[in-house]
């Protein structure tokens, strides 16, 4: 039995072969970029008519737009028809509705709106639209085919809708590739260890934060950086753009804080000759500054209302238009924002925009207080330590143990900047290469003070730090380290996974 999809089109010489041939090419040479245009050539050569166009669906939105037009002799004019939306013209609207092919063999005297049409010098007499499906049977779109005179062209309709369906499938799933390579990490960049991104704990309280940052290392998302003051939002950032594909470019940091309204805008725009009192010589912002690198916008919650508007246009469009200029450009810049303050109360109180709030915590990241990152304290003071001694070209120093209970039981209100300013003065001090509780010159809790802890919590708390500084100074060996404790070894591996004291990266043998 014939296909009757298969079956002679208009002319004799239009018949099942060439409609197999440009089904042929369609799927191997059809491309994104493509593809639509060779559709429209194949619908106009294979109904015989002058016009052919080809409408795609938006599943989302309902909207109707034109990607592809073919009419000899004149420019079809895609970039301006692709704004409009097309779905409430009378003859493509009764196709998207009813589901089912329309022809008309003579337009003169219709009763139907065809204004959407091309005007030329002579008018249009025949068309034909048919609807384009999925293989769910939605509707993806509409083929239109239009000719100054009068034929039939409803014979022509289920082999044009099967065209054009195959070309609308095809257009989908490579629009879809290439969304998910845009979005989707290469295969070689997988998440960086600990140790590679510069950062420095082993607690729980950090495990998310590493888990986080290695999420969006490759993403194009904007990161929202939330904590205490001192948390070290600065550092995470360095740490996100080192170990990301932009490390080769620029890392630039700007505090939002530190400059009056009008000159933060000039710095981070930049201006043109001229474009106010003492603009002597064109300037570069720092959008263009980190063109193709980071802009780490620190405490974002004093950022002017007015700058929040043109940041937020920044963040949207990709481009920048800097004082005095008559044009913006478009600028590649990865912003990562950080704040200590809580933006959503500001966004209630009407202090800072809901709009541009949504925008920047696209990807927000807690930073944990210190206080809350237990074991840590004591890793991060042997680092500032090790650091410190090498600036002021000492040799290293050695810890107390009353020194470090002391580091233990603190509550640092002012987190990692406190320890390390800490730790960086009490190096100075040392004069012995030990240091000692006098150099810390911390203040000893009230022997009444209320206590916040079961005993055997608070027993576990200095096992735990006891433990980890072992650890660290074997350099991560638990064979070492339970010989140095006295213990067997697979008591030591039960007290870690007890405590929760990550082992992930030791070293098993000496």
């Amino acid at each position: 039995m014939r296909d009757t999809a298969l079956a002679p089109i208009v002319q004799p010489h239009a018949n099942a072969d060439q409609l197999l041939a440009w089904f042929i090419r369609l799927g191997i040479d059809g491309e994104e970029t493509t593809l639509p245009g060779l559709c429209v050539s194949a619908v106009a050569q294979l109904s015989q008519c002058e016009l052919s166009q080809l409408y795609w669906r938006n599943e989302a939105t309902g909207r109707l737009e034109l990607i592809a037009e073919h009419l000899p002799g004149v420019q079809p004019a895609i970039n301006q028809a692709c704004t409009k939306d097309f779905q409430h013209e009378q003859v493509l609207n009764h196709v998207l509705n009813h589901r089912v092919a329309f022809s008309l063999e003579d337009l003169t005297g219709s009763v139907f709106d065809c204004g959407f049409l091309p005007a030329l010098a002579s008018p249009w007499r025949a068309l034909s639209c048919v609807p384009l499906f999925n293989r769910d049977k939605s509707i993806i779109g509409v083929l239109l085919c239009a000719s100054q005179r009068p034929q039939n062209l409803q014979d022509c309709s289920d082999a044009l809708s099967q065209l054009g369906s195959f070309a609308l499938i095809q257009l989908a799933l490579q629009r879809r590739k290439r969304f998910e390579g845009c979005l989707s990490p290469p295969r070689d960049c997988t998440p960086p260890p600990r140790a590679a991104l510069g950062l420095i704990g082993s607690s729980t309280a950090m495990d998310e934060t590493y888990r986080l940052i290695g999420k969006v290392l490759h993403a194009p998302y904007t990161v929202l950086l939330r904590g205490e003051t001192g948390t070290g939002k600065e550092v995470v950032a360095r740490a996100i753009h080192a170990a990301g594909p932009r490390n080769r470019k620029a890392f630039v940091v700007q505090n939002c804080a530190a400059f009056p309204e009008g000159l933060l805008e000039s710095e981070l725009f930049g201006y043109r000759k001229g474009a106010f009192t003492g603009a002597e010589r064109n300037h570069t912002g720092l959008f263009d500054t980190a063109d193709g690198g980071t802009l780490l916008l620190d405490e974002i919650g004093d950022m002017p209302l007015s700058l929040q508007a043109k940041l937020l246009r920044v963040l949207q469009e990709g481009e920048v238009r800097p004082l005095g200029a008559t044009a913006a450009h478009k600028v590649d810049v990865r912003i990562i924002a950080a704040t200590h303050r809580d933006l959503a109360a500001m966004v209630a109180q009407g202090s800072f925009r809901e709009d541009l709030y949504y925008r920047l915590a696209q990807f927000p990241i807690e930073l944990p207080p210190l206080r809350e990152r237990e074991g840590d304290v004591l890793l991060l003071a042997r680092e500032f330590a090790q650091n410190a001694s090498i600036a002021l070209g000492h040799a290293p120093v050695m810890w107390s143990n009353a020194a470090l209970d002391q580091l233990s039981s603190h509550a640092f209100p002012g987190n990692v900047r406190e320890l390390k300013c800490l730790v960086e003065r009490a190096v100075l001090l040392c004069d012995d290469g030990v240091i000692l509780p006098a150099h810390l010159s911390l203040s000893v809790p009230p022997a009444n003070e209320p206590v916040d802890a079961t005993l055997r919590q608070r027993l576990e708390r200095v096992e735990r730090v006891f433990l980890i500084d072992c650890l660290h100074k074997n350099r991560g060996n638990r064979t070492r380290t339970a010989r140095e404790l006295g213990v067997a070894r697979r008591t030591l591996l039960y007290r870690l996974a007890r405590l929760k004291i990550p082992i992930g990266d030791a070293r098993e043998e000496c």
